[in-house]
C-alpha cells in the first residue's frame, strides 16, 4: 500500500505576506499562483501546509 500523498496548490500571491510564509511556499517548491506540487502527507509537510493555508489549496491523492 502506497503512502498518502498531498497536492499542493497555490491558489494566492505571496506579495503582501511575511517573509516566513513566503520562505514556507518557497521550501514546499511553489514559486507562483498556480503552481503544483505532489508531496508526501507527513507532519513535516502538514505543518509546511498549516503555515500558509490561505495561500494554497490541498487535496489527498492515492
Amino acid at each position: 500500500m502506497m503512502a498518502a500523498r498531498l497536492k499542493i496548490t497555490q491558489i494566492k500571491s505571496k506579495i503582501s505576506e511575511k517573509q516566513n510564509q513566503r520562505d514556507t511556499l518557497r521550501s514546499l517548491g511553489l514559486k507562483r499562483i498556480n503552481d503544483i506540487v505532489v508531496r508526501e502527507d507527513n507532519a513535516q509537510n502538514r505543518g509546511y501546509v498549516r503555515t500558509v493555508a490561505h495561500l494554497v489549496k490541498v487535496e489527498e491523492i492515492d
